[in-house]
């Protein structure tokens, strides 16, 4: 009894100490994260709850929303500066990313995206915009355009998940939306697994492009492994098939302009199950296929990127 006592003090010991590591290990690693990429951009409060933009350029107003794990760094690398000499561009974190705070402890919907997203750019005196959305984010300008349609004069879908896909959903992200397990698993990922399997996995969603050199340290894997960002983005990315059932049925009702950019060989995102099946749907639709091109045409195909934002504000009479 006495020895068996001794077992359960000696692991309680351990379990301790480890946790104690665990959130130091956290905590320093997120300082330096935020240390090493701090705001670019400035804050606006919508309802008390801050978003942190960035602005740049002039002219007709363009909104761009990241994907999944991302941040406003992303579509700043790729397409921004660019496109910042003929618009006035601005970029917003979505919640729990980057250095937008989560909404809430739990699933933060693609409609609560939509709306605080909305709100953040009428708060800043945008006009109504070319909205365009890479990934999850072409999931969220969709929402964006049912629900606040005089917000947005054209959309644009870059590599978009628009609708529901067959499988299985990601284990991982299942367990780390999780309310018990989530956060365990997460502040874990957070202090032990090492940067280079960080970069790697944010360069292999290039597939089969490579990723631009430097392209994970200067989005920031620090920023994306913090424990509050891997349970906002793995709780956003499994609640986002449901919600698409959901909302796909409505796109025949969008008459505005949308441009969708879709590489043939994202096998992330599929061609088939999304692009194409949006093309069908919505009326004033034109879908531009990339050949061999992955799940990031932003950055690996910028000018046909660039091209068919120009195509969304022509149409919409912005050129």
């Amino acid at each position: 009894m006495i020895l068996a006592l001794r077992m359960i003090a000696a692991l309680g010991l351990l379990l301790a100490l480890l946790a104690a590591a665990t959130l130091w290990r956290v905590s320093t690693r997120r300082n330096a994260a935020l240390a090493a990429h701090p705001p670019a951009g400035a804050f606006v409060t919508v309802a008390g709850h801050r978003v942190h933009y960035l602005q740049r350029g002039s002219g007709p107003d363009l909104i761009l929303i990241h994907g999944a794990s991302g941040n406003t760094t992303d579509m700043d690398l790729a397409i921004a500066p660019e496109l910042s000499k003929r618009y006035r561009v601005t970029l917003f974190d979505r919640p729990g990313l980057g250095h937008s705070p989560a909404l809430a402890a739990r699933g933060v919907t693609l409609a609560d995206q939509a709306d605080l997203l909305s709100a953040a750019a009428r708060a800043l005196g945008l006009q109504p915009a070319v909205i365009a959305g890479q990934s999850l984010g072409g999931a969220v300008v969709m929402t964006w355009a049912l629900r606040h349609p005089e917000d947005v004069v054209a959309l644009v879908s870059i590599a978009g998940a628009t609708h529901p896909w067959p499988g299985e959903l990601s284990r991982l992200h299942l367990n780390l939306a999780r309310p018990i397990l989530g956060p365990v698993l997460a502040h874990l990922i957070a202090a032990w697994v090492p940067t280079t399997y960080l970069r790697a996995q944010v360069d292999a969603v290039f597939t089969p492009q490579p990723a631009p050199p430097g392209y994970a340290d200067q989005i920031g894997t620090g920023l994306v492994a913090r424990p509050e960002s891997l349970i906002a983005n793995a709780q956003q990315r499994s609640d986002l098939r449901a919600e698409l059932q959901g909302q796909a049925p409505e796109y025949a009702r969008l008459l505005l302009p949308i441009e969708i950019v879709h590489g043939s060989a994202d096998d992330i995102v599929s061609l088939d199950i999304h692009a194409k099946v949006l093309a069908s749907q919505a009326p004033n639709a034109h879908l531009a296929v990339l050949p061999g091109i992955g799940h990031m045409p932003h950055h690996v195909a910028t000018p046909e990127v660039i091209a068919a934002i120009d195509r969304a504000a022509a149409r919409a009479g912005l050129h």
